[in-house]
């Protein structure tokens, strides 16, 4: 299976377990892995034939910006469905989003999830 492959895609949300995250929101960052075959885009040029990587883009910023959730786990649960349910071409997906200034005392780290869906067959 073929892949395509989109890195660092930023937006602001209100995602979080703490009322202060939920108020003043924060960066968050996700990369998505969409598993298609890109034979038919590849031979014959047709951007019809792929997935439109702005459309994608549109999708995950828009969860992110959209309605909150509590865990980073249910937002990129959320842009899983979202891209398998826009896309039909798309067989599977790995999303990851990540909590660049997640509010953990003495933490400078980043955290993130990763996870892998299927479309149902």
């Amino acid at each position: 299976m073929d892949t395509i492959r989109i890195e660092t895609i930023r937006a602001r949300g209100f995602h979080g377990v703490y009322e202060e995250e939920r108020e003043r929101g924060q960066c968050f960052e996700a990369e998505v892995v969409l598993a298609l075959s890109l034979e038919p885009a590849g031979r014959g040029d047709d951007l019809g034939a792929t997935v439109d990587y702005v459309e994608a883009i549109r999708v995950v910023k828009g969860v992110i910006g959209g309605p909150a959730f509590q865990t980073i786990e249910a937002v990129a649960e959320s842009i899983a469905a979202e891209l398998l349910e826009k896309f039909p071409a798309v067989c599977g997906v790995t999303v990851t989003v990540a909590k660049p200034e997640a509010p953990i005392a003495e933490f400078d780290g980043r955290v993130s999830v990763t996870i892998e869906r299927r479309r149902a067959s």
